[in-house]
């Protein structure tokens, strides 16, 4: 993701990482899931919520914010993100992290709120639009979600000029993936083809498709270049992960919409 890395670095399932490993789908071994988990435990042991000091610091909550949340601990992961900005206000504009867990918390509204904020932040950047309709959407409405998406006039990375249109009806799921090309250097293939069905999914799951939400984010969970690139890619990788977990109620076991 471009959302700008703060200065440090639906109501989400909390994820039994070692539950029905075995289904042949899913896009993670045992082994993985098991050692995911026990990192990000690993990360609230080393920052504990409390610690003794009533100053703790703004990567203090980071940190933690970002292990409840890939633990699948939504609300968790709000009120440490929510105390990043009680410490330092300046952090709050940029905050696209504390958006995402508003919307896997469910507080759909606060999420549309926080993604406004990032747009006056950075009014290039398509992929928090993404976020605010799909929060939009769940809040008020697909007209009114439709009515209000952003409409942008710079050039953005690739593919969020194609994957907007998606969301403002200018192409269909299948046209979007069929428009990345087929000859780029792999790690490029992979983003965009990551980026391309992490959003085709999320938009799925949003409007109640959940077999069409299941197989675009299993596409999205099984790629390699986020998990190796960096921290906004990372961090909507765990994205990816977390939606699917909540739709096959983490176990690669379709649910019914």
């Amino acid at each position: 993701m471009r959302f700008v890395h703060a200065a440090v670095l639906v109501t989400a399932v909390a994820f039994d990482f070692a539950a029905a490993s075995a289904v042949d789908n899913y896009p993670l071994s045992s082994q993985e899931r098991v050692a995911l988990e026990s990192k990000f435990l690993q990360v609230l042991e080393y920052y504990p919520q409390n610690s003794g000091d009533s100053t703790q610091s703004v990567a203090h909550h980071s940190r933690r914010g970002d292990a409840l949340f890939f633990l699948g601990r939504s609300r968790e992961a709000v009120v440490e993100y929510q105390a990043m900005v009680r410490i330092d206000p300046q952090q709050d504009a940029s905050h696209w992290r504390l958006g995402i867990a508003l919307f896997f918390a469910g507080d759909h509204k606060q999420a549309a709120a926080q993604f406004d904020k990032y747009h006056m932040f950075d009014d290039v950047d398509r992929e928090n639009g993404i976020w605010r309709f799909l929060s939009h959407l769940k809040a008020y409405g697909a007209k009114r979600a439709a009515r209000e998406l952003l409409r942008y006039e710079k050039d953005d990375r690739e593919p969020f000029p194609v994957v907007y249109r998606l969301f403002d009806g200018g192409v269909t799921a299948k046209q979007a993936v069929q428009m990345i090309p087929d000859d780029l250097e792999a790690a490029e293939q992979d983003k965009r083809i990551f980026y391309t069905q992490l959003y085709v999914g999320m938009l799925a799951s949003v409007k109640r498709d959940s077999i069409g939400a299941q197989a675009a984010l299993h596409v999205a969970v099984s790629c390699k270049w986020p998990r190796r690139a960096g921290f906004g890619p990372n961090y909507m990788w765990h994205v990816a992960r977390l939606e699917y977990d909540r739709l096959t109620a983490g176990n690669g076991v379709p649910v019914e919409p």
